[in-house]
């Protein structure tokens, strides 16, 4: 089936360019063309033999050797052979995870700076506002993927 730039496109950016098997890196301009560094086509999650549709919510892009070293496996095997469990997270759902972790990273290790520095007044507010900065930034910057 052809499909135009914008299918491309948005089936592409579901997974933030990455191959929704084993995780790669994929170039957008190599779509379909063998051989060449981040190549990839189109994989059908639910196989089209097994009843699978070509609908968009069934279409991943997949690097062109995982997708046709799946065959008709279902996509939980693939990815286990990469030991992956789930596709990698459009550019959106990514950015959500990450602000959600460096929300939590903040508070937690905002709280074990208040613990750690006790009653200590001025120092307690200090180690708070270090640990929470401290958290948010490792929250932030923890693989949202992996």
């Amino acid at each position: 089936m052809a499909y135009d730039k914008k299918i491309l496109g948005m089936i592409f950016g579901r997974t933030n360019g990455r191959c929704h098997i084993c995780g790669e890196k994929l170039s957008f301009n190599n779509y379909g063309k063998i051989g060449e560094k981040g190549a990839w086509e189109i994989e059908h999650s639910h196989p089209r033999s097994k009843g699978g549709s070509d609908h968009l919510n069934n279409l991943y892009a997949s690097c062109i050797s995982c997708n046709r070293s799946k065959g008709t496996h279902t996509t939980q095997t693939a990815r286990s052979w990469h030991n992956r469990t789930k596709a990698p997270l459009s550019k959106t759902q990514r950015e959500r995870v990450k602000c959600s972790n460096a929300i939590w990273g903040a508070l937690i290790f905002g709280a074990i700076g208040a613990v750690i520095a006790g009653p200590l007044g001025i120092a307690r507010g200090v180690c708070l506002l270090v640990g929470a900065a401290l958290g948010g930034k490792v929250g932030y910057d923890a693989d949202p993927d992996g």
